[in-house]
């Protein structure tokens, strides 16, 4: 199985690369942040034309309109992924920040720092955005990466990789710090998550199926970024224009993401001044609706929701709509499909929008805002790793502290232990 041979060789030649890239200094990695910026601009032809192979492929296989856009690259998105790693030079290196110091009675100085996790592996579906994200994060928060990327975009992530890789390794970084996967063999990724002797952490970014596979079958120790089952509530005090508005945004800017609404719910009072005006929009925008019966009164295109349809993250233009009798229906029905990503309610009630805040649990609960803020670039992070719904360590938009751990520092003259 060549495949297990690959992720030794590479899992070792990182771990190697961590122990040097842990105490790197600011300007070298910097220095390298900046360099791919201009490597992904400069080589911008060689990118599109392996990721127009890509794209081709996938519409070969059927892949939805959504994940055919998760997987497209263009201008615009390469200018944006070299604007991240800028972003992320710019901000202050997290690694050997002090997070307090105190002296004990005996004379001891403690000190606690943050420092690296060390080996990182991460493994992604189709967005070849990511790889470039998680590459300049694991940098600069002094991370070595082991990077597996989904088959779709394979061509576009070697084509990524070759061209990033070179320019951080001639700016200083350790030979060895950036890893990438390059077998589709699907096994690689269950030998993967036993790589326990190489890997610090894994981090899955997809969809549940690979986050379940990963949570249940992974030895080493595991971020989960969950999935978004993200819901947008119109109360009954809402102003409908800016209700229309984010619910729209929420929906249609980019069905594909993990910060997408995926259920509408709307309160009683104003469904029927509400509903049949944003429904059509939908229908135009081509969105295929799925509603209650009360919803399914609203416009002839509304097809009946089921069960299933208010827990399913579906990743396309596809929404569930439900009339709800108050704030506390509301609720109930996001902590019954709700997926802890991100939660919004649009109203004008202070009470209403304190209420909601307190109570729904979530990485990112939102008043008069769209759900598709949840993201690290729009959080001031530079990027982000992913969306962690867990509530150890790391919660929502993992930005550079969220790779990092600590380390305590020890200063004594001579102390033993009575």
């Amino acid at each position: 199985m060549d495949y297990i041979a690959e992720l030794k060789d590479k899992g070792a030649a990182a771990k190697l690369a961590a122990r040097k890239l842990s105490v790197a200094s600011a300007d070298i990695k910097d220095k390298a942040l900046a360099a791919m910026a201009d490597a992904l601009e400069n080589f911008r032809t060689d990118i599109l034309a392996a990721n127009s192979i890509d794209i081709e492929n996938g519409k070969t296989k059927g892949l939805s309109k959504a994940l055919i856009d998760r997987l497209l690259l263009n201008d615009s998105r390469i200018n944006a992924m070299a604007e991240g790693l800028r972003q992320i030079a710019a901000l202050p290196d997290p690694i050997g920040e002090g997070l307090g110091t105190k002296r004990r009675p005996n004379g001891l100085e403690i000190s606690k720092v943050r420092v690296p996790l060390g080996v990182i592996g991460i493994i992604y579906e189709a967005r070849p955005n990511v790889t470039v994200d998680a590459v300049g994060l694991c940098l600069k928060s002094g991370n070595a990466v082991l990077l597996r990327g989904g088959s779709e975009a394979i061509n576009s992530n070697l084509a990524i990789i070759n061209v990033i890789t070179r320019a951080a390794y001639s700016a200083g970084v350790a030979d060895g710090a950036i890893q990438f996967i390059e077998t589709t063999d699907r096994q690689a990724v269950n030998a993967m998550l036993k790589l326990n002797e190489y890997l610090d952490v894994i981090i899955p970014r997809g969809g549940a199926g690979l986050i379940k596979t990963v949570v249940d079958n992974s030895s080493v120790p595991v971020i989960e970024t969950g999935i978004g089952v993200c819901h947008t509530f119109v109360d009954e005090s809402a102003d409908l224009t800016m209700a229309q508005a984010i619910a729209y945004n929420a929906k249609v800017s980019r069905p594909g993401v993990c910060n997408a609404m995926e259920t509408l719910l709307v309160h009683k009072a104003v469904a029927d001044q509400f509903l049949p005006g944003m429904l059509k929009q939908y229908h135009e925008a081509g969105v295929e609706l799925r509603g209650c019966p009360l919803t399914v009164l609203q416009h002839q295109g509304v097809k009946h929701a089921t069960d299933e349809d208010w827990a399913t993250e579906y990743h396309d233009l596809i929404l569930a709509v439900k009339v709800v009798s108050d704030l506390d229906e509301a609720l109930n029905h996001i902590a019954k499909y709700g997926t802890r990503h991100s939660e919004a309610i649009v109203t004008k009630n202070y009470d209403n929008a304190r209420r909601f805040q307190q109570e729904v649990d979530a990485a990112a609960v939102y008043v008069n805002a769209s759900t598709r803020f949840t993201d690290g670039f729009e959080f001031g992070f530079g990027a982000e790793i992913g969306i962690s719904t867990q509530k150890i360590h790391a919660r929502g938009p993992m930005g550079l502290t969220e790779l990092t751990s600590v380390k305590y520092i020890i200063s004594g003259d001579g102390h033993i232990r009575s």
